[in-house]
């Protein structure tokens, strides 16, 4: 099979492999739909996962079933299902003890271009199939069912981690695909005022129309200062990071509330440690609590935020700025990601 792949650091091309094997709770898969995200542009470009090489990339798509193990008792070859970015290995310890995200060590329920081959190949790879792959409705187009992989996902455990409650405010720094996904996550968790932070336009539009009250830009000076301006000094709840640097944290404690939560979705691809303000921290006795979470993965998940969509709760099109056809545009959408223009939200490529 062929595959899109990091031949190294700052090096992407095609490559061809072996179709993988099937075990007998696996299933194999064809890409129907697949999107490039940040996360690849932090492993290629930044290094974050180190020098790696010949790894196929990719964690978002949908996909239709080929060949299922002799074990699987749910999917069937001709299947379209959704692909979450995170497949843990259910039976491993961590999942019993629920986090499954870190099955059998720390990030290890990410596989996808992490632990193994990504999507972004002729063949899809997926370990037990049954707890880690989900039917796409039937109401949901392949683009959107993409969002499904990553981006809403992501975004709502943001909120989720956030603890997010009817009537709180809520800052959102961060405004790309999973930080408006955020946004939409803290405004059905009940939150009044959800303030967010972004810089391009389009962003703020969508941000806007997911349930955000107040746009402020970094570029327009310090976050904190901005955010205290806007609620006369109070600060804010609960803050979500969905984009930004280590030092984005410091940001994040001068403006949360004694008893705030300050929840973290961002991929830090770079940095060596997180800078915590000692004062703001309360002397490190403020009852704030920093807290950081990779999505939770599996079929539940994803059958539960897919009925979002299902029943018109949840609008991802917003999202959907740059629209492919064909594995050659693969590339394109992956340096999109990276030089994020203007009119970006997110590319998707249909095969």
């Amino acid at each position: 099979m062929k595959g899109f792949a990091m031949l190294g650091l700052n090096k992407v091309g095609w490559i061809e492999k072996e179709k993988p094997a099937v075990g007998p709770m696996d299933a194999l898969l064809r890409p129907l739909a697949i999107s490039p995200c940040t996360s690849d542009v932090h492993t290629v470009y930044e290094g974050a996962l180190g020098d790696r090489h010949n790894l196929i990339l990719g964690h978002e798509g949908v996909g239709e079933v080929v060949e299922v193990g002799n074990l699987v008792k749910d999917f069937k070859p001709g299947d379209k299902v959704i692909i979450p970015a995170i497949t843990p290995d259910w039976e491993a310890v961590e999942s019993q003890n629920g986090f499954s995200q870190h099955s059998n060590g720390m990030l290890n329920g990410w596989k996808f271009s992490n632990a193994k081959d990504g999507v972004f190949a002729d063949f899809i790879h997926v370990n037990e199939a049954d707890g880690n792959i989900a039917i796409l409705p039937p109401e949901i187009t392949i683009e959107e069912g993409a969002m499904l992989s990553d981006m809403v996902p992501t975004g709502f455990h943001g909120a989720d981690l956030a603890e997010v409650a009817f009537g709180e405010t809520v800052l959102v720094i961060g405004i790309g695909p999973v930080g408006l996904m955020a946004v939409a996550g803290a405004n059905h968790r009940g939150a009044a005022r959800i303030i967010a932070v972004g810089s391009r336009e389009i962003c703020a539009k969508a941000a806007k129309g997911y349930g955000a009250t107040d746009i402020i830009s970094y570029k327009n000076g310090d976050i904190a200062t901005q955010v205290k301006d806007l609620t006369k000094g109070k600060g804010v709840d609960k803050v979500i990071i969905a984009g930004g640097t280590v030092d984005t944290f410091e940001e994040a404690v001068n403006v949360v509330r004694p008893g705030g939560i300050v929840s973290n979705i961002n991929y830090l691809g770079s940095g060596d440690y997180i800078k915590i303000p000692r004062v703001a921290w309360g002397l490190g006795m403020g009852h704030i609590r920093v807290v950081g979470g990779l999505m939770p993965g599996g079929r539940k998940n994803m059958e539960y935020l897919s009925n979002l969509m299902k029943y018109k709760k949840l609008d991802v099109n917003p999202l959907l700025t740059h629209r492919f056809k064909g594995f050659e545009n693969i590339e394109k959408g992956l340096l999109l990601m990276k030089d994020k223009p203007k009119d970006l939200i997110k590319p998707v490529i249909t095969i």
